[in-house]
């Protein structure tokens, strides 16, 4: 028995495709972090006795190839925002939830740059759950005269 999204949601993220072209136009890490967050997919399985296909795919030459590219085109910065290098393990996100269909047939949205980016373990867990709290805050730019150190 598969535990799958619901037909219904599956057409909603179909007609919301997010895309790396559309991801590049927006400047800021947090308008791309909005505009890939998945809203109301909390805590939903994609593949539940079917995973074993999903690891498959990981694990496949075709997978690790693209992978590779993926990081070389982000230049392992989270995603793709050049202040936003990621020093960890880096996960390469597919932006559009993918289905047990998508992997057995060999969708576009598996395998195509146009829908994956690089992402740090805190982001990729903060775009599935919608937590911002997990999101890494960069230090605040500090000013001439912002504090004064002793009176």
């Amino acid at each position: 028995m598969r535990c799958a999204l619901t037909a219904a949601k599956i057409e909603m993220m179909k007609k919301m495709i997010r895309t790396y072209s559309k991801l590049k136009q927006l400047e800021t890490f947090e308008e791309r972090y909005q505009y890939l967050r998945l809203v109301g997919m909390v805590g939903e399985s994609t593949f539940g006795y079917d995973r074993y296909l999903n690891q498959t795919l990981y694990r496949s030459r075709k997978w690790r190839a693209i992978r590779d590219l993926i990081i070389i085109r982000d230049e392992g910065c989270d995603l793709g925002i050049a202040d936003r290098l990621i020093f960890g393990r880096i996960v390469i996100h597919h932006m559009n939830p993918l289905t047990f269909e998508d992997i057995e047939e060999g969708s576009d949205l598996v395998f195509d740059p146009e829908y994956l980016i690089c992402t740090s373990h805190q982001t990729h867990n903060a775009i599935h759950f919608g937590d911002e709290s997990q999101l890494i805050q960069l230090p605040k730019e500090r000013t001439r005269n912002d504090t004064i150190p002793w009176a």
